[in-house]
């Protein structure tokens, strides 16, 4: 399997493993995520692609009687060492899940809220922030007449766009994506689409989608995982022209999966 060594890479995984309980679901993963790029993990369901994405901030350590084994180097630093501050990891490596999850709060508490758990209080400081994150996630334009209204009265699109500022308020250096578009209508998909490609000038962006359309129009990269294990990794336009493994070939053009 080709293993793109980059130069500089953000993260660098290497022989990585995942088990809950005695279940191995990710098997001996070595990928290098570049730097502000799009990266898409793709794969069936069941393959391991949101565990992948989420020991890549150590969101799987609130699952009980789970664990991993390997390296996994931020800028160098290892992550994968029980020392580390998960709460500091997680504000460098923000996450979007499936689901938008506002909380039940005003649009401008959402925003703020990782800053207020920082203890950022100056008020000045914090206007600013929320109309940087909004405009950000290009949803200032829609909401800055209703800051101090209830979140939850956006619409799906717009919630998940306010979940994309939540976590850039935070100033992160990688956002990780779980199917952020797979409960949005096509017009909210391609709003969150184009918004990707413009947080990649910003940040490096990781994302699981099941969607292969999606996946060859907004990544760089493209990671095919299959029962655990990376089957192949190379440039996306690779991927979905000349894929190296049958398998691979096989899930694109929709044998399987």
């Amino acid at each position: 399997m080709t293993h793109f060594k980059f130069d500089n890479p953000i993260l660098r995984i290497q022989d990585l493993f995942f088990y809950y309980g005695e279940k191995e679901v990710l098997k001996s993963i070595t990928l290098d995520v570049p730097r502000n790029q799009v990266t898409a993990f793709i794969g069936p369901s069941g393959c391991g692609k949101s565990t992948l994405l989420r020991c890549l901030n150590r969101m799987n350590d609130m699952v009980d009687n789970s664990r991993m084994a390997g390296s996994m180097l931020k800028d160098g630093m290892e992550i994968n060492t029980p020392e580390l501050d998960t709460i500091s990891l997680r504000r460098q490596i923000g996450m979007v899940f499936q689901h938008s999850n506002p909380f039940p709060k005003t649009i401008y508490e959402n925003v703020i809220y990782g800053l207020r758990i920082a203890g950022v209080k100056n008020r000045q400081l914090l206007d600013e922030m929320v109309e940087k994150s909004l405009q950000g996630a290009a949803l200032w334009d829609e909401v800055k007449d209703r800051l101090q209204e209830s979140a939850l009265g956006l619409s799906g699109g717009q919630m998940q766009r306010l979940c994309i500022a939540r976590a850039i308020a935070v100033n992160p250096e990688i956002i990780l994506m779980d199917e952020p578009c797979s409960a949005l209508d096509p017009i909210a998909t391609s709003r969150i689409e184009d918004l990707i490609l413009e947080l990649k000038k910003r940040y490096t962006v990781v994302i699981v989608t099941h969607n292969m359309q999606q996946a060859a129009r907004i990544s760089d990269f493209t990671a095919f995982l299959y029962m655990g294990e990376l089957i192949e990794y190379n440039k996306t336009n690779i991927i979905f022209t000349t894929p190296a493994k049958k398998q691979t070939e096989d899930y694109i053009t929709g044998r399987f999966g």
